[in-house]
């Protein structure tokens, strides 16, 4: 069976709700407080509550961090390839979420970071599993081993690519070394303009599949609008669900996740991307970033 296999950090996020961002040197009162299994977590739980065999071949460290890593995954079933790192706990990204459902984030470093060529190895992927990258991975010590693993993969393996807002400022030789293995780009509207240089999902996916491999599949997450999926030469637009968002952390993570579990069950590409709008919808309704939906929560919501 097909594997959803993600390499990049898997965090602790610290959400906490404030009326808003405070000012330089100054102090906010938080409503709330609590610490949640995010980052790569997301689209692995996601992509495991929708069926898929989900894997993280990221570092998770040994301390409370990653015990609640570790924890997370394990009760959707989600496979950890990689030993622990020993001695190091995992990092924090402490979130901050405003009424309107704006985040700001404050992200540490941790043992997440310390993976290598052989760690990432132990997933071992073979020929039709999704393996999935993130922009954010392509800065820092975690450069290096990603990228030159990458080129170990077998023919056939599919390299999932979600840019995040880090990965134009990716050196263009790295940049350029990654796109060229990508087979799968999946970015937000914002993401994906950045790196094609014009505005609209239409256009930036038509300029994206020219710096991609032949055959290369693109989608633009136009948030609650819906996304447009570009595969085959042809671009469609599925349309989303508006819906009022309580917390939107997580909602991006939600659709990938979702939309590689139906790819990895044989669904198409704009299939897959029907269900994977219906899961962001109902993810934005619900706090906290591991709050993905059910496939029996997403057949009822599109009964609706």
């Amino acid at each position: 069976m097909t594997r959803v296999i993600h390499t990049a950090q898997a965090l602790v996020d610290a959400v906490m709700e404030v009326p808003g961002l405070p000012r330089r040197g100054g102090n906010v009162m938080a409503s709330s407080y609590r610490r949640y299994a995010g980052g790569a977590v997301t689209i692995l739980l996601a992509a495991a509550r929708s069926g898929a065999r989900a894997v993280h071949a990221g570092a998770v460290g040994t301390g409370p961090n990653g015990d609640l890593i570790r924890q997370a995954l394990e009760a959707d079933g989600v496979s950890l390839s990689a030993e622990p790192v020993l001695d190091v706990d995992t990092g924090v990204c402490v979130v901050l979420v405003e009424p309107g459902a704006e985040r700001t984030f404050v992200t540490t470093q941790g043992a997440e970071r310390e993976i290598t060529v052989d760690s990432l190895a132990m997933s071992a992927p073979t020929a039709g599993d999704l393996v999935c990258i993130s922009g954010y991975s392509l800065v820092g010590r975690t450069t290096e081993p990603l990228v030159t693993w990458l080129d170990t993969l077998a023919t056939g393996v599919h390299v999932v690519l979600d840019p995040g807002a880090t990965f134009v400022e990716v050196p263009p030789a790295v940049r350029d070394a990654v796109l060229a293995r990508t087979t799968v780009w999946t970015g937000n509207a914002e993401e994906s303009a950045a790196l094609a240089g014009v505005d609209g999902i239409t256009e930036s996916a038509e300029v994206l599949a020219t710096l991609l491999p032949e055959g290369a599949v693109v989608i633009v997450r136009d948030g609650p609008r819906g996304c447009l999926v570009r595969s085959e030469g042809r671009q469609v637009f599925v349309p989303g669900h508006p819906r009022r968002p309580l917390d939107t952390n997580g909602a991006g993570d939600t659709h990938t996740g979702v939309l590689l579990a139906e790819r990895a069950a044989g669904a198409g590409w704009a299939d897959a991307a029907v269900r994977a709008n219906a899961a962001a919808a109902i993810k934005v309704t619900r706090r906290g970033p591991d709050t993905a939906p059910t496939r029996a929560e997403i057949d009822a919501f599109l009964r609706g």
